[in-house]
């Protein structure tokens, strides 16, 4: 029998109820979605539908009894919202929707996302992708931010908005996007090879330097 926790289930402060969360890739939901979310909100009685700042939508104030029947009804897989692993990938609207859109930021925050989503790895990890220097995705403050220009990604690493904020530091600018996936993946490979468990990749940088990121890009 799965624990709570390994059915995504969250405890909530009256020690009674939980929240269960469903993968949304990068936010982009449909009608259809919608209302299937919302009727098993209903169905089960939830508190409340929380939009969460990863652009998730939790299901707030489930008892412990309908959990399963609310993950078989809403049939979606769950957003990894807990855990030393990759967080849920967010992403502006980019050349999609937005007219100050320079780069394909849905586009590759999707690549990104069914690449490494829950993917496990020695800390908490969070990532961003923004059509233009604008950031609306909030690149700067994120493990690895991308952040679109007219002639390229730049890529950021380090960023966080925890306990002891920072920004995060430029690595590499002009890259396509097929450049940015394979710098992406070198990133997050020397990572998960060198970080010790619960450190965050700002903490890294700050035990080792930038310098070895860079070599490995």
């Amino acid at each position: 029998m799965l624990k709570l926790g390994e059915k995504g289930a969250i405890p909530q402060n009256d020690n009674e109820t939980y929240a269960i969360v469903p993968h949304i890739p990068c936010g982009i939901v449909t009608p259809d979605l919608l209302r299937k979310i919302a009727d098993v909100s209903e169905k089960y009685n939830a508190k409340a539908i929380k939009l969460t700042g990863a652009t998730r939508m939790a299901i707030v104030g489930l008892r412990e009894e309908d959990i399963d029947g609310a993950w078989e009804d809403l049939g979606l897989a769950k957003g990894a919202a807990v855990g030393m692993c990759v967080r849920s990938i967010r992403a502006c609207p980019g050349t999609t929707f937005c007219k100050l859109g320079k780069q394909d930021a849905l586009g590759i925050g999707m690549k990104l996302d069914e690449k490494y989503h829950a993917l496990e790895l020695p800390g908490k990890f969070k990532m961003a992708v923004s059509g233009c220097k604008l950031s609306c995705s909030e690149s700067w403050v994120r493990d690895i931010g991308l952040i679109g220009f007219p002639e390229g990604w730049t890529l950021t690493i380090g960023g966080n908005v925890g306990m002891l904020p920072r920004i995060g530091k430029e690595l590499v600018t002009g890259l396509d996007d097929d450049q940015i996936m394979v710098a992406v993946d070198k990133v997050v490979q020397y990572y998960r090879d060198n970080a010790k468990k619960g450190e965050r990749l700002g903490k890294m940088i700050e035990r080792i330097g930038i310098e070895p990121f860079q070599q490995a890009v």
